[in-house]
């Protein structure tokens, strides 16, 4: 997460336009009438809101501007699907913005890089399954949640270095040629947690996601198995 210190105008702007755009898009997508019919719907969307809240303020604040913390919004876009998944990581993160844990101007830009991006590479991996249809369930467990997990945080890194890196406001270590070697130190727990999450809910609660086609992961004979 970067303080809007570190951020010029043009990347503030540049980030709420986009991102706004995506709120806009995911609310003119997302099942509202399906939601407000079921009750269960509604509590995993909240509780869902909260865990995100909670997952985020477990972070490493440093005194430059940086926080480094998990996002875990693939199991989330798994969970409720990519339109809610971006509206209750909004919430979330108008929650810290409340709280002063992120910095109002800032919003546009950090759900950008942390909101954006994660549930864009979910959803294309579980598309890209999807139309494979394997009927394997831990290939859905690993190309859905363990996979986008680690290139979604890959990506997140390396965005936030190129905006950190045009603005010009952030002095870079330099270390950063040896940046490549923690990369994988922060890729590895999060697609941990991620395929953790969604690995619980297929065992136990698969009827709560949302992307997970049940009829042929759990019915469908394994000796026909296929990527």
């Amino acid at each position: 997460m970067i303080s809007a210190e570190l951020l010029a105008p043009s990347s503030i702007y540049t980030g709420w336009f986009i991102y706004g755009l995506a709120l806009i898009w995911a609310t003119l997508r997302a099942p509202w009438v399906e939601l407000f019919s079921d009750s269960r719907r509604q509590h995993i969307l909240f509780a869902t809101i909260l865990a995100i809240f909670i997952l985020w303020l477990v972070r490493r604040d440093f005194e430059s501007g940086l926080s480094f913390h998990f996002i875990g919004l693939t199991a989330v876009t798994l969970l409720l699907d990519w339109p809610l998944a971006i509206l209750a990581a909004f919430l979330a993160q108008l929650g810290l913005t409340v709280t002063g844990h992120q910095h109002l101007l800032a919003l546009g830009m950090n759900g950008v890089l942390l909101v954006l991006i994660p549930v864009a590479v979910t959803e294309a991996c579980a598309q890209l399954v999807e139309r494979k249809q394997p009927r394997n369930l831990f290939v859905f467990i690993f190309f859905s949640g363990f996979f986008p997990a680690a290139l979604a945080t890959l990506l997140c890194v390396l965005a936030s270095l190129v905006v950190l890196l045009v603005d010009g406001r952030y002095p870079m270590p330099p270390w950063l040629d040896d940046f490549a070697g923690y990369i994988w130190l922060i890729m590895f727990p999060e697609a941990f947690i991620n395929g953790t999450a969604i690995s619980a809910l297929v065992v136990y609660k698969p009827e709560w996601l949302e992307t997970f086609n049940r009829s042929r992961y759990l019915q469908a004979p394994w000796k026909d198995e296929e990527w």
